[in-house]
């Protein structure tokens, strides 16, 4: 996941952002900071979702078979 250091630093840029202040620097930096923030929680979901287990009214598993096999591909 992103420090919060970096955090701290999106928000700094998109504050001054607002106030259309930002340097060309600052832009490319601000894409690349969201970036990566976005690759982080891209991935952070796709960790939960393969730890999930989907279950019917009438407790049968319901799973979609691929998110079995990727579990199962992470357990071996």
């Amino acid at each position: 996941m992103i420090s919060k250091e970096k955090i701290a630093r999106i928000n700094e840029l998109a504050k001054k952002s607002k106030t259309g202040s930002l340097t060309e620097e600052e832009k490319a930096e601000q894409q690349k900071l969201r970036q990566e923030y976005l690759n982080g929680v891209r991935a952070s979901m796709k960790n939960t979702l393969k730890n999930v287990t989907i279950v019917d009214p009438e407790g049968n598993d319901v799973t979609p078979e691929k998110l079995k096999k990727e579990k199962n591909r992470r357990l071996h």
